[in-house]
């Protein structure tokens, strides 16, 4: 199989090495021309050949609505679009019959898997009909990880980028708690070896997790977390899940607490934001802000 996949960067990058690895012929195209495999986007599309053609989008979310624009003349009937970025779900039923009006169709899937999907695979939630889900599935297949989960059709229009959504909001809960727990253990005397408690933690408990993995990681190469400042960003995505709970009245107090928490490591320098800040850049290679003088 062919596809086409826009934006290169450290999310798309790898994921065209992986198609590759996974027998999926990939043209990529990103704004650097030293990493593209075509000049712009009609250049792409010609490469793919004859239909249907799936075209992946890997690119900000500001940058989605622009780039379908430009590709919908490019395209045929029967062609599919896929924004596997970090879309808002309520975006993905517009695109879809905006597309729709060409003939091409639309899917939207959620990725998860950073800077590691390359080599241990990206889970992937899937919105939109079945019959271009099943077109794309050598795509998906060659994607997800080795063995039998890692890939849902999890329903219509938005239904990927809703899923996904909820996934980052328990993210961000689970790495708040695991920050917490890391910061109460850094401040007890009677504990000698934080990162061996930590350590200790990974086989045998109720709360391992490839999460505690990074954290353990993280601490390797900085014990005390010295060297990075108490701030963490956030995707968006808390955001949308916590306005998404409000909306349907579904109380989420533990991913609105996480959230809030990351506004207030803004304000002041937090302990427990360090390993917030250093588990975001072990598992999605986001940057940290480096601790003041």
């Amino acid at each position: 199989m062919r596809i086409g996949l826009i934006g290169l960067g450290k999310m798309g990058g790898n994921m065209r090495e992986r198609l590759r690895r996974g027998g999926v012929e990939v043209v990529g195209l990103d704004h650097n021309p030293a990493i593209s495999d075509a000049a712009d986007e009609a250049d792409l599309i010609a490469q793919l050949g004859d239909g249907p053609r799936v075209i992946w989008l890997m690119v900000p979310i500001h940058a989605v609505d622009a780039l379908i624009e430009t590709l919908k003349p490019l395209l045929s009937p029967g062609d599919i679009v896929i924004d596997g970025g970090n879309s808002k779900w309520t975006h993905d039923a517009r695109h879809a019959a905006y597309l729709a009006d060409a003939g091409v169709r639309f899917l939207d899937c959620g990725v998860s898997g950073g800077v590691w999907g390359l080599e241990n695979g990206y889970a992937l939630m899937v919105g939109g009909p079945a019959d271009a889900v099943e077109i794309a599935m050598p795509v998906f297949e060659a994607l997800k990880p080795e063995g039998e989960f890692g890939f849902v059709h999890a329903g219509d229009h938005g239904a990927g980028h809703f899923a996904k959504m909820v996934h980052n909001g328990v993210e961000y809960g689970l790495m708040q708690a695991y920050a917490e727990g890391w910061e109460l253990l850094e401040t007890a005397e009677i504990v000698k070896n934080v990162p061996a408690v930590l350590e200790s933690w990974r086989e045998g408990t109720v709360i391992r997790s490839w999460l505690l993995d990074l954290m353990t990681h993280a601490l390797d190469a900085d014990p005390h977390l010295d060297g990075i400042e108490g701030y963490a960003e956030d995707s968006g995505e808390g955001r949308w899940t916590v306005n998404a709970a409000v909306d349907l009245a579904v109380p989420v107090p533990t991913i609105a607490a996480s959230l809030f928490a990351r506004f207030v490591s803004r304000q002041e320098d937090s302990p427990a934001m360090k390993m917030v800040a250093a588990m975001r850049q072990q598992f999605g290679g986001h940057a940290v802000a480096p601790a003041k003088d």
